[in-house]
């Protein structure tokens, strides 16, 4: 089965995500200019690699907070969102980046269940009593709902070989859906991203909706104004290629390759999707 995308551009955002509301409200007690010329340094960063050895510094920083505030769940919400980021997109060893992502999920559920009890349960429950229980979430939840289903992706991503987590798609599809309903609006490109992702994960024999995914990728384009590029690769790689439509997959990988990625927001995960789209393209010939 198709795993996650080992370097997914939007699981990048969710590494800028980390410093902005989320992260920027949670450091804002300690340095909060700082959190926001953090947050624009990296989103508009053009050279990934500073990112990547510029993070861990970070990511000690953020479990030192949690250290101090181990029941603060915006901290945990922070920490769990830069360690799913990391985890998924700059660590190359397999055993370091599963090692990452179950650590960025711990810290998710603690966060959510502070914040929400119900949630509390929820890998014990059965699906129907899980989707009941999201009606109970609030705007006042949206960033620790967010920072969990960012997490469950990385993980699931990076524990691809084993059932179980996988069997936790569906729910991630649903609290993503729920996500958009409380959100206020700032990461919807990103989520529908990921619902695109979700929905064409899977073959269509094994549950998934490559139709349903598309609508979800244009969308994410649409609310982008186009600036977004990582959600041009991730149509490509998760719903040109596995329906053999080299047309819709060379057009959207070149439109990518043509644009430039120096988009206020965008341009880290852009410069990312551009690195992904030219490998995507150079193995068309023997994909196609």
């Amino acid at each position: 089965m198709q795993g996650i995308p080992a370097r997914t551009g939007q699981l990048v955002l969710a590494a800028i995500v980390l410093l902005n509301s989320g992260c920027a409200t949670i450091v804002s007690s300690v340095a909060s200019k700082f959190a926001d010329n953090l947050s624009a340094a990296v989103i508009n960063q053009n050279d990934p690699e500073i990112v990547r050895d510029g993070a861990p510094a970070f990511i000690l920083l953020l479990d030192s907070f949690v250290q101090g505030s181990p029941d603060d769940p915006m901290l945990l919400a922070a920490a769990a969102n830069l360690y799913a980021s990391y985890g998924a997109v700059f660590a190359t060893e397999p055993e370091r980046a599963a090692r990452l992502t179950e650590r960025a999920r711990n810290y998710s559920v603690k966060a959510l269940c502070i914040s929400f009890a119900p949630s509390c349960g929820w890998d014990d429950m059965a699906y129907e009593q899980y989707e009941a229980s999201l009606a109970g979430l609030s705007s006042k939840h949206a960033d620790v709902v967010y920072a969990y289903s960012v997490s469950a992706l990385a993980f699931i991503r990076t524990h691809s070989d084993d059932w179980n987590a996988l069997a936790r798609l569906p729910h991630v599809d649903a609290l993503l859906i729920r996500y958009l309903e409380i959100g206020d609006g700032e990461a919807e490109g990103t989520v529908y991203t990921y619902l695109g992702i979700l929905a064409t994960l899977r073959p269509p024999a094994l549950g998934g909706e490559p139709e349903k995914g598309r609508k979800y990728f244009e969308r994410a384009i649409d609310l982008s104004g186009g600036n977004d590029l990582s959600a041009k690769v991730e149509f490509a790689r998760g719903y040109a290629r596995p329906l053999y439509e080299r047309e819709l997959h060379d057009q959207l990988l070149q439109e990518v390759l043509a644009a430039d990625p120096e988009s206020p927001g965008y341009t880290l995960t852009n410069v990312l999707a551009q690195r992904d789209a030219r490998e995507l393209l150079s193995s068309a010939d023997d994909y196609f």
